[in-house]
């Protein structure tokens, strides 16, 4: 797979020699997501091309550089009425962080998770080659769904290259409100919320469509427009807790208590947690365990280890890992597989019988 043609042939030949020669590779973006999960440690820092490739409005897909910001890609979209809910906390991110942190936004209900705006990826491996999966249309993917597979792996199977994203048209219209009822009532009584947010104490919902449906369903569920939207959990330390659905609207009112700041997404499962003190972000913790799930921090608490607890199919992940990057050598220290060295006996194990 080459760029050939390309505005980032040579950029890209570049950053393959780099990957391949390097003992340790640390993809780097805005750093906006710097802390996710675990702090990379030390390595021959790359970055990835950035600029728009290709934008077809009727065809709805965009191609770019995976160090474009979201910034300039929302730019773009705009002046043709479309966008890509990629919606990341600071729009100085770039397309590639975003993606490699896995973070959906705010506007998950709706649109889905981030995985879901992903139609194609090229990605630098670590033996130095350019690899593509995907592709701009359904018919044309076979074999496995490396786009889905890439996106929340912090950069540890892959330095991301290019893009194609999946675009949607704005909506005529969007309005923040207010609920005067509890969460879960309000809930029932919307049509395909972007979000419906509890802080523990207030209800918030974003509605986005037709001017005329928006008050339609504000009327019905008994909404009150807000003058602005709810603030994100904002301190020196933050975190993200993963947990069911339907533990959100309990969780966020016992964090709340417990003076740690929060956001609950109701229908998503994701509670978003600050504290001006580390400890705080550790009782948080304690709460996600308590709620079956856990937390993931995303700054700050720097002795509080990324994931805290054991990864969801960690055998799977570490065989994955071993065939995409046997040395451990992309993104060391961002997520808690194991000695490299471990990585490639395993790898060794399921390949050299055969030879």
């Amino acid at each position: 797979m080459d760029l050939n043609g390309t505005p980032f042939a040579a950029e890209v030949q570049r950053l393959c020699e780099t990957v391949a020669r390097a003992d340790a590779v640390v993809p780097v973006g805005a750093r906006t997501h710097w802390e996710v999960g675990g702090v990379p440690a030390p390595g021959v820092e790359v970055s990835a091309p950035r600029g728009i490739v290709a934008y077809d409005p009727a065809e709805l897909t965009v191609t770019v550089g995976a160090g474009t910001s979201v910034q300039d890609l929302t730019a773009t979209l705009r002046a043709a009425g479309q966008e890509c809910a990629l919606d990341p906390r600071d729009e100085r991110a770039t397309v590639g962080g975003v993606l490699a942190t896995g973070l959906s936004g705010p506007r998950r209900l709706r649109y889905g998770p981030l995985r879901e705006r992903l139609l194609e990826v090229r990605f630098v491996s670590a033996q130095g080659r350019l690899v593509k999966g995907g592709g701009p249309t359904v018919k044309n993917v076979t074999g496995y769904d490396i786009p889905r597979l890439i996106v929340g792996s912090l950069g540890t199977l892959g330095v991301l290259v290019q893009v194609v994203l999946r675009c949607q048209p704005v909506a005529p219209a969007a309005r923040w409100y207010v609920a005067r009822e509890r969460a879960e009532e309000t809930s029932t009584r919307l049509f395909r919320p972007s979000t419906v947010a509890f802080d523990g104490q207030t209800t918030w919902v974003l509605l986005e469509g037709e001017p005329a449906d928006l008050v339609e369903q504000a009327d019905r569920a008994r909404l009150e427009p807000a003058d602005d939207p709810p603030p994100l959990p904002d301190a020196a330390h933050r975190g993200r807790i993963s947990v069911r659905p339907g533990e959100v609207p309990g969780l966020t009112v016992e964090l709340d208590r417990d003076g740690v700041q929060t956001l609950g997404e109701l229908g998503v499962g994701t509670v978003h947690v600050a504290s001006a003190d580390e400890d705080g972000l550790r009782r948080a913790r304690r709460r996600a365990a308590e709620h079956g799930g856990w937390l993931l921090r995303e700054a700050g608490a720097p002795g509080l280890d990324g994931f805290g607890t054991e990864l969801p199919n960690l055998a799977l992940m570490r065989r994955i890992k071993a065939a995409f990057d046997p040395s451990g050598k992309l993104a060391p220290g961002r997520l808690p597989l194991g000695d490299p060295q471990t990585l490639t006996v395993q790898s060794t194990s399921k390949t050299g019988s055969s030879s």
